[in-house]
């Protein structure tokens, strides 16, 4: 039994097809095809069963994926234990991270590195959370912050934050972080909001449902910045997390208040790859942004509820 083949098992579950598998890993889809054949012909069991729309795991194929799984993880626990934690460490890591997290990681992240690791070399992509997904299966970037990732076992997750999303308007909108505005409100509101593929499109679209109104999307723009300044000029209302417009609400160029019945919140997770071994610089970057997170949430930067494992199921919706 081969790494490999419990890598191809990890992939193939999950997507359902040894085309796509094949693509997400860069491998010829009849090598992978022979992965599998010969990983149930060593178990003599059949751990797929195949049909026209791609392939499914058996429910022997299930209690083996669950094995697999934990020989990954155990595989990383290993290095992780013999790796000298006092060296500086060399070499070159990719890192992603949406749009409005990568403003406000990215600087206290390379000063981390600078000071603990200062020759190694950072590459930072900034990106929404489909491309990152494909970009971690694909081993072009070695961990990833993500918004409310499908439920993938291929990747190592962990809890960080539950952000919560405020309303900003323009300045002498009368908008004020101390006073709270119900959903509802937003009803007959000119509305700016990312398109229908984004994620806080979705969120924002199931708050709108659970206050019984419809909201007035009067303009669709994917870009961050564009939001910000077309509300900024006057040209409606929109729904953002706080980090990337902070030093706009201190200018006074914008204005933010929390939303509530319902809250609208994002789930943010660190992911690795789990079926490739997690290097000790992912180590490391996956820590350092832990720590940021908190020391953002502490300073009231990054308004939200920190998570840990335990909290997960916990996680606040009102």
């Amino acid at each position: 039994m081969e790494i490999s083949q419990l890598r191809t098992l990890i992939h193939v579950a999950e997507l359902g097809s040894l085309s796509k598998a094949a693509d997400r890993l860069g491998i010829a889809q009849p090598a992978l095809s022979r992965q599998v054949r010969l990983l149930e012909e060593e178990l003599a069991v059949r751990l797929f069963a195949r049909h026209g729309r791609g392939m499914v795991l058996t429910e022997k194929g299930h209690e083996i994926l669950e094995h697999a799984l934990r020989v990954m993880a155990e595989l990383e626990e290993i290095r992780a234990a013999a790796s000298d934690l006092d060296t500086p460490l060399r070499g070159r890591i990719g890192i992603g991270f949406p749009p409005t997290v990568a403003d406000i990681i990215s600087v206290p992240l390379v000063a981390a590195f600078g000071k603990a690791h200062p020759q190694a070399e950072l590459r930072l992509v900034g990106a929404y959370t489909g491309y990152l997904l494909d970009w971690l299966h694909r081993g072009e970037i070695d961990l990833a912050v993500l918004y409310d990732p499908h439920a993938a076992r291929s990747l190592r997750s962990q809890p960080l934050l539950l952000e919560d999303l405020f309303l900003i308007g323009p300045p002498g909108s009368g908008l004020s972080g101390s006073q709270a505005v119900p959903f509802r409100t937003l009803a007959g509101k000119r509305i700016l909001l990312p398109s229908t593929r984004h994620g806080l499109r979705t969120i924002v679209e199931q708050c709108a449902m659970e206050a019984g109104i419809t909201l007035d999307v009067a303009v669709e723009a994917d870009s961050y910045a564009t939001l910000k300044d077309l509300v900024r000029h006057g040209h409606g209302w929109t729904i953002l997390p706080l980090p990337p417009i902070h030093d706009d609400i201190a200018a006074g160029r914008l204005a933010a208040a929390p939303l509530i019945d319902p809250v609208p919140v994002r789930r943010l997770v660190l992911s690795y790859p789990a079926d490739r071994p997690v290097s000790r610089l992912a180590r490391f970057a996956g820590e350092a942004i832990g720590s940021i997170v908190a020391d953002h949430v502490a300073r009231g930067i990054w308004p939200g509820q920190l998570l840990d494992m335990d909290q997960e199921h916990g996680a606040r919706r009102s």
